[in-house]
């Protein structure tokens, strides 16, 4: 299964590298159908991860490289295969291949069309990272990277001031939600020596969290739901998400209907230990929730 899953999230990469790298020399039908194709393979390759980790009850961790040693403190470039990011791989590839597929048709005309498809490939690889991250640190690579993706996205059309207006407010709001999840990390680092998901989620990872001050426990839990209300356009961090629909079509389609703004929900469900020990942070989801709607 380390062989799919490693696929899963470097066969858009590797689209990207040939239609972003190759640019014009490439015709753009060639061009358009390398991007899609990427993206299948990812698909197809999502669905045998799916269909293997769905019949296995036990977390899977795939080392893709050792990254940081330092003291007591590891963290290595790792993917976490469980039936929640299995789940989401599956959702997040199917839809982007579909998209991909209706974006030849809707930017066939366009003189950007390759430039189009090597951001989109670019943005899927790095919504799947953060989605596969075994760890914190990798997460925000991917957190910071769709977000970069948003912005060049939503500012295709850069000719038009109102387009560019629209990427920089995307931008910062979604800074704003970073500085959380930044907040989040340290405390983390600070009161549990770890940012791994496995390892806070062991039993002894749990019998720590125990021992962290409740008033600790609530502030990391609200820093998550500043970066998650980010990336999900909630309140106060919304007001991004209508003027982002200046960007093309299959852009809202994918990154601000199926997946980056899900990426919100997927970090309050991966970090789900930090909301059950904090009541009442888990009221103040709700209502936020509630009142965005």
């Amino acid at each position: 299964m380390d062989f799919y899953a490693k696929l899963v999230a470097f066969a858009p990469l590797v689209s990207f590298a040939i239609v972003g790298g190759l640019n014009r020399l490439l015709p753009k039908g060639v061009s358009a159908w390398t991007a899609c194709a990427g993206v299948f393979v990812s698909f197809l390759a999502a669905v045998m991860v799916f269909s293997h980790i769905w019949s296995s009850e036990e977390p899977h961790v795939v080392l893709v490289y050792d990254w940081i040693t330092s003291g007591t403190f590891d963290s290595q470039f790792s993917f976490l295969i469980d039936r929640l990011s299995a789940t989401f791989i599956l959702m997040i590839t199917g839809v982007s291949f579909l998209i991909h597929v209706f974006s030849v048709g809707y930017m066939w005309e366009d003189d950007g069309i390759r430039r189009f498809f090597a951001y989109l490939n670019l943005f899927v690889f790095f919504m799947l990272i953060l989605i596969l991250a075994d760890n914190f640190l990798v997460t925000f690579i991917g957190w910071e990277g769709v977000g970069f993706c948003s912005f060049m996205l939503i500012s295709f059309w850069y000719k038009d001031m109102k387009n560019n207006d629209a990427a920089k407010k995307a931008f910062v709001m979604n800074r704003i939600g970073d500085f959380g999840f930044l907040m989040a990390m340290c405390l983390m680092v600070l009161h549990l020596g770890t940012l791994n998901y496995p390892e806070i989620l062991s039993a002894e990872g749990l019998a720590t969290l125990q021992k962290v001050p409740g008033g600790i426990l609530s502030l990391i839990a609200l820093c998550l739901l500043l970066g998650a209300a980010g990336k999900s356009a909630q309140i106060p961090l919304y007001t991004w998400l209508p003027d982002a629909m200046a960007a093309p079509t299959p852009v809202s389609a994918l990154i601000h209907a199926a997946t980056m703004v899900t990426a919100g929900v997927y970090l309050v469900a991966r970090t789900h230990v930090f909301f059950e020990a904090s009541p009442e942070v888990s009221i103040v989801v709700a209502w936020v929730g509630v009142a965005t709607a």
